[in-house]
């Protein structure tokens, strides 16, 4: 996620430089074709480019709305398991009579069931979560394909474990045992959005778009502005791009890159608040920016 206001030209360069490249040569392509065989035969109208950018202006509209949803949506969800985080491990602490290690066990547990869940939302390996099991949670959710929900299924056996031994009221069972259920509705829709794919023929065809603007914008002013039309056909298709570019980077919000949602600082962040709860001396540092600019 960005930190800064402003973001810089050279991050820009670097997501658009393949296109800008493209641009160029189409731009160029299409005015000299124009001056060597058409200018003596038609004329292209000013309407085709104008015609072309307003599609484009819907298509980009649209895709940056609906990849916005989709990064606002997993920002709230992650939002509300940092809260429900903090309120599950002051419930085990407080609210369980006699024996607090079970209750130490499951705020361990759950910092495993956010390490868990992260890695498998990118794709990755974070055997983090492994300190935080024990060697029989670790046998047991090593035969899940799922394993933040095999852990959760543990959570929901030890809480029964406290209801069973009168160290929580009835009321208190139910209130935590929503936690839980909360958190399987966070994974839930965090697995959703990982999953459903963004339609590809709406960024497909915004390509498309931007790529035939550009040769007809060319063509179009090659008359009136000679050979600056290559670089007028380009500086017009880079704020299209840009633009487009911008949008799809928050269409998938779980990614590693600096737009993406910091899994990374959440989990580690709810990791420090859960272990301080517990009054526990080894507590890891918070994920530090990288360059200033964003956090994972």
């Amino acid at each position: 996620m960005l930190l800064i206001q402003n973001i810089r030209l050279s991050r820009i360069l670097i997501n658009t430089w393949r296109v800008d490249l493209i641009m160029i040569a189409s731009c160029t392509i299409a005015y000299f074709t124009r001056e060597y065989l058409i200018a003596h035969h038609f004329q292209v109208s000013a309407i085709v480019p104008t015609v072309l950018g307003t599609a484009i202006a819907f298509f980009i509209g649209f895709n940056n709305n609906q990849a916005y949803d989709r990064w606002w949506e997993a920002r709230k969800i992650w939002g509300a398991l940092v809260n429900d985080s903090r309120s599950f491990a002051r419930a085990l602490i407080n609210y369980v009579d006699g024996d607090n290690t079970t209750s130490i066990t499951m705020i361990h547990r759950h910092i495993a069931f956010l390490y868990s869940l992260k890695a498998s939302l990118r794709g990755t390996v974070d055997e983090i979560y492994i300190k935080y099991l024990t060697d029989d949670d670790l046998k047991e959710v090593a035969k899940h394909k799922n394993m933040h929900n095999a852990i959760l299924n543990i959570q929901a056996r030890d809480l029964q474990k406290l209801s069973k031994a009168n160290q929580v009221d009835g009321f208190r069972f139910i209130e935590i045992n929503e936690m839980l259920v909360r958190f399987s509705d966070s994974m839930g829709m965090s697995e959703r959005i990982k999953n459903t794919i963004f339609p590809t023929t709406y960024s497909y065809l915004t390509k498309v778009f931007i790529w035939l603007f550009v040769v007809t914008f060319t063509l179009a002013i090659s008359d009136t502005a000679g050979i600056a039309a290559i670089f007028l056909g380009w500086l017009i298709g880079f704020v299209f791009v840009s633009t487009q570019i911008n949008g799809m980077s928050l269409i998938n919000p779980f990614e590693t890159n600096s737009a993406g949602v910091p899994l990374n600082s959440i989990t580690r962040t709810i990791e420090i608040n859960l272990l301080q709860m517990l009054e526990e001396e080894n507590i890891p540092e918070p994920v530090k920016p990288i360059n200033e600019e964003y956090i994972l």
